[in-house]
């Protein structure tokens, strides 16, 4: 028996742990029925934004999570996460791949949100509107896929990551075709 498992950012199975009232996205159910059909078992990420900063925080950008303090919580949150996967794979399982999500601030992989003005205070920010409009998508990963890859490489482990492009995704196989390490 091929034994195979694919790690999901956790917001793919649970939706509630993202911005709340930010646009709600059910999981993803045909992701979730594609990896099942094809005998992956899953592993859910914790979500460090959730966990650090609770379910009522407001939407953030990437340069406002690095930070000295949140780096070293998603190093410690991975920590068991890393020890299940050297088990795994001492024991012959397949790590196939880590899906992210695209654009996170947190769990990004070739896209993540960011901004160089808008930080702070946004009930008092004079130039609310400059601020939104200078908030965008770039190349490069979040914080915790930043942390994640960082240890993987340190432990000599090479796992393909998978950025999920929440409104697009039409097949596991479309989204295996870019691989990211």
């Amino acid at each position: 028996m091929n034994k195979k498992l694919i790690i999901l950012s956790h917001c793919i199975l649970n939706s509630y742990s993202k911005v709340e009232n930010f646009k709600y996205t059910p999981p993803q159910d045909k992701l979730v029925k594609d990896l099942l059909n094809s005998d992956y078992a899953i592993m859910q990420l914790p979500c460090p934004e959730n966990i650090v900063y609770g379910n009522k925080r407001w939407g953030h950008v990437k340069e406002q999570f690095d930070t000295p303090f949140y780096r070293k919580e998603c190093r410690k949150l991975f920590e068991p996460y890393l020890l299940q996967i050297k088990d795994y794979i001492k024991n012959n399982v397949s790590i196939e791949g880590i899906i992210s999500i695209e654009g996170s601030p947190s769990c990004g992989n070739s896209l993540t949100c960011s901004s160089k003005i808008c930080l702070g205070e946004l009930s008092s920010n004079p130039n609310l509107s400059t601020c939104i409009s200078d908030i965008k998508m770039i190349k490069g990963r979040g914080i915790f896929m930043e942390e994640m890859v960082s240890i993987l490489r340190e432990n000599d482990i090479n796992i393909a990551i998978w950025e999920l492009d929440e409104e697009n995704y039409t097949s596991l196989d479309n989204l295996k075709k870019i691989s990211i390490y």
